[in-house]
């Protein structure tokens, strides 16, 4: 059972701890850091459909890139500020997300994950086809005037890490609330057993909607973010290997926990970094260490930890 004095001491120690760190850490790693969270943000909308309602997408850079796409574009090509570009991101997101959830939703099990993977290689087709306006795989880059907050510089790396500290701070207390609530607990139960999910009166398509739109928006939120705070827009985010990455996280972390989606960005981003640092090969390493997770902590790391030790954990 979750003890939810426990669960906020720890959720609330994990964010005390990146905020200190924003003063300890040097340039490189508060920068990476940054970029972390803001991924984490982006698995952690991923494990809302995986997680916790058990649909396994194969498509999310679908949302990711309309997120990165609306708000740039609209800077870009409409000269937005930052606030309403954003707000344009968040919508293309949630537009996104229930277009799919409509059709995709009609399907189950494996259908389901090909859906969702053709939809999103029809996204990102669609990014390099209407090259002129999003400069395909080149990219387009944010300058530093367009990408002015309130007056704050958001390309400032203090600026920039706070930023992405509140946009991950506010994705944790919104999975928080998704797990006690009884739209969060509905969800879990068709995870766990659809067909008495639906004998017991619940619409359970009308749960998985809202559930891949919550998904989608959050998914979309980190896109849009992403973009602003590191200034580059391109179509490599709406490819396959960002629809593979946040899975990948969530799996290394602990599906349907709240801070594992945090503990695999890290962990792979960190393995990654030191391992490319040793070898041109670092894949390979990555790979042999990623099998090893897997064969010794099949549920994630924070999946192991809530198995063998913290049972409370959400």
């Amino acid at each position: 059972m979750i003890d939810w004095r426990k669960s906020a001491l720890l959720h609330g120690a994990l964010l005390a701890v990146l905020c200190a760190l924003n003063y300890l850490l040097p340039a490189y790693h508060q920068g990476n850091l940054a970029r972390v969270m803001v991924l984490a943000t982006y698995a952690a909308g991923y494990n809302i459909m995986f997680g916790y309602t058990g649909l396994l997408s194969l498509g999310h850079a679908l949302f990711f890139a309309a997120g990165m796409y609306g708000t740039g574009l609209a800077i870009g090509q409409f000269g937005l500020s930052p606030l309403p570009a954003l707000a344009v991101g968040l919508l293309c997101g949630v537009v996104v997300s229930a277009a799919l959830g409509l059709l995709a939703l009609r399907t189950a099990g494996v259908a389901f994950m090909i859906v969702t993977l053709m939809f999103a290689q029809a996204g990102y087709l669609t990014i390099l086809y209407f090259g002129e306006y999003t400069r395909g795989d080149e990219g387009f880059v944010l300058q530093q005037a367009q990408r002015m907050l309130f007056g704050i510089d958001l390309s400032d790396p203090t600026n920039r890490y706070w930023a992405a500290f509140v946009l991950f701070a506010l994705s944790v207390v919104l999975i928080l609330w998704l797990v006690q609530s009884r739209f969060g607990r509905v969800l879990i139960a068709i995870r766990e057993n659809e067909p008495r999910a639906r004998m017991l009166g619940y619409d359970t398509f009308a749960h998985k909607l809202a559930a891949v739109v919550a998904s989608g928006m959050m998914s979309a939120m980190a896109g849009a973010a992403y973009g602003v705070l590191f200034g580059y827009v391109g179509a490599s985010f709406g490819s396959v290997q960002y629809s593979i990455f946040p899975l990948l996280w969530v799996l290394l972390g602990g599906a349907g926990t709240v801070i594992g989606p945090f503990i695999g960005t890290l962990f792979m981003f960190y393995l990654i970094d030191l391992s490319s640092g040793v070898t041109t090969a670092y894949m390979l390493i990555a790979g042999v260490v990623l099998v090893l997770v897997t064969l010794f902590a099949p549920q994630g790391i924070a999946g192991e930890l809530r198995r063998r030790m913290w049972r409370w954990l959400p």
